[in-house]
């Protein structure tokens, strides 16, 4: 099997987080679970958010502290990903379609 590289969002496809409310973000245990089989599996994993990017606040500690605590798999964290409201790629895939994996 090949291993591949994939980069995954964290609000709204491994946690449930309101509006900015990453304090209170609720893991969405079926998918960590997937991503972590992802990870298991040899491919390799980084997590890339948008967390801090239109305020400048560093979420990093939170959110490393989170992935920790829901027992999330990683290799990179990437934080700052670029402002946008639809993200246009040939590779994509919205969590509900997860059966393409």
């Amino acid at each position: 099997m090949d291993k591949k590289k994939y980069i995954i969002d964290i609000d709204g496809t491994i946690c449930n987080t309101t509006e900015a409310g990453y304090e209170s973000s609720t893991p969405i245990e079926d998918m960590i679970r997937t991503f972590n089989t992802l990870y298991a599996n040899g491919h390799h994993i980084t997590y890339w958010t948008a967390r801090g990017t239109t305020t400048g606040i560093d979420w990093r500690e939170l959110t490393e502290k989170q992935l920790e605590d829901w027992g999330v798999k990683y290799h990179v964290l990437n934080l700052k990903k670029p402002e946008y409201d639809v993200w246009i790629d040939d590779k994509c895939i919205n969590p509900d379609d997860l059966d393409r994996l």
